[in-house]
């Protein structure tokens, strides 16, 4: 006979035929049922249910799968998310989150499936970064569960995730930069690679710049947008990433002048294309001036590299490459840091310190020539003889 334990307006809990212990509360007129292995986890299962009741839990709720509600969650956030991002997020759901998790209820969803998860799609190939990103969806997707009284906890919270790789910076010496300048030389993105490697500018920043950007007599470049991954005809930006990723650069007097050639060698494409020329105000455009797609710049940057006889790089190296060269040179750190947009002159040194040259003996030098007194010092060094004369 069924062993059954029952309270007033708590459910049950009685052992099956087969060994297993079930759990029964009352939710709107209906029984919900579950099973487990031992009858503690069957109170514990019983006793937070009813918890969830009393906090407004539904029937619905119940039987909520991942799937669904994650579908919801991508509806509710469509108008949050840029278009790009919103589209990451709904395809790394759907081709990496629901095929494998999709269908458990999202009230018995349990950190041990969300690791199992993350470890298969490692085990597979798929990479770390990939992986991240799919923590930090599912992990948002429950933390609006629990917002919204789904669940109690945050199960993605108690999974351990790979640890960010380091991508590795490759970075030009000055020699190797004249040589990809003069590679680049009469090419039609001469231009491009010159501000590359003299601002530090992100690839989506230089790609968004505009002629309305750039004051030819103060020699002056305002960085005000990000180019967003071109769709079709349609051209998207974006501001940058911080407030302080908006900000005005200088250039030098070479810089200006290679933008003069870039600017009427573009004039001459424009008349060239006719009607043809798609008019969007960008300094860098196609020969038909619509916007350069980062995929087919970072081709035409190894082509480059590769004319030059260097080692193939990413195009992002280049950021890395000037801010080497300037802190390399004794530029102040907080100089470098405005020009290439962080927030923090910290951000620069904990990014680029490893290639500040040691300079610790010239000013230790110079810390001497500044405050020790002059008297002092030339009596210091007369000290030695006097001391041999006794």
């Amino acid at each position: 006979m069924a062993n059954k334990i029952r309270g007033r307006n708590e459910g049950s809990i009685y052992q099956r035929k087969n060994g297993r212990w079930r759990a029964q509360v009352t939710l709107d007129g209906r029984r919900v049922s579950h099973d487990t292995k031992t009858r503690s986890e069957s109170h514990q299962w019983l006793k937070n249910t009813l918890r969830e009741v009393d906090e407004g839990m539904t029937l619905a709720s119940t039987k909520l799968s991942f799937r669904d509600f994650s579908i919801q969650w991508l509806i509710s956030k469509r108008s949050n998310l840029k278009k790009n991002t919103w589209s990451q997020y709904n395809h790394l759901i759907n081709s990496y989150v629901l095929p494998r998790i999709g269908d458990i209820k999202i009230r018995e969803l349990r950190s041990a499936q969300i690791q199992n998860l993350y470890d298969g799609l490692l085990a597979q190939g798929v990479g770390t970064w990939t992986v991240l990103k799919i923590h930090n969806i599912v992990h948002s997707v429950l933390s609006h569960a629990t917002r919204t009284n789904m669940i109690q906890q945050n199960p993605a919270s108690h999974t351990i995730i790979p640890s960010e790789p380091t991508p590795e910076m490759k970075i030009l010496n000055e020699s190797q930069v004249s040589q990809m300048l003069v590679a680049a030389n009469g090419n039609r993105l001469e231009a491009l690679y010159n501000l590359a490697v003299t601002t530090g500018m992100q690839q989506s920043e230089i790609l968004g710049l505009k002629w309305t950007d750039l004051d030819w007599v103060n020699q002056t470049l305002r960085v005000e947008r990000q180019l967003v991954k071109p769709n079709g005809t349609q051209i998207q930006f974006s501001p940058p990433k911080t407030r302080f990723g908006k900000r005005t650069i200088t250039l030098g007097d070479q810089s200006i002048e290679v933008l003069r050639r870039h600017y009427d060698l573009q004039h001459e494409e424009r008349m060239a294309q006719g009607e043809r020329w798609v008019e969007n105000g960008l300094i860098f455009t196609t020969k038909v001036g619509t916007p350069i797609h980062a995929r087919n710049l970072i081709r035409y940057f190894k082509k480059i590299l590769q004319l030059a006889g260097l080692p193939v790089i990413r195009f992002h190296d280049l950021r890395h490459t000037a801010a080497s060269i300037m802190l390399n040179h004794g530029i102040p750190v907080i100089v470098v840091s405005r020009r290439l947009g962080h927030a923090r002159p910290s951000i620069t040194l904990d990014i680029y310190g490893h290639v500040i040259p040691n300079m610790d003996e010239s000013a230790a030098q110079k810390i001497d020539e500044l405050v020790i007194p002059i008297e002092l010092h030339q009596l210091h060094q007369t000290a030695p003889d006097l001391h041999h004369k006794r």
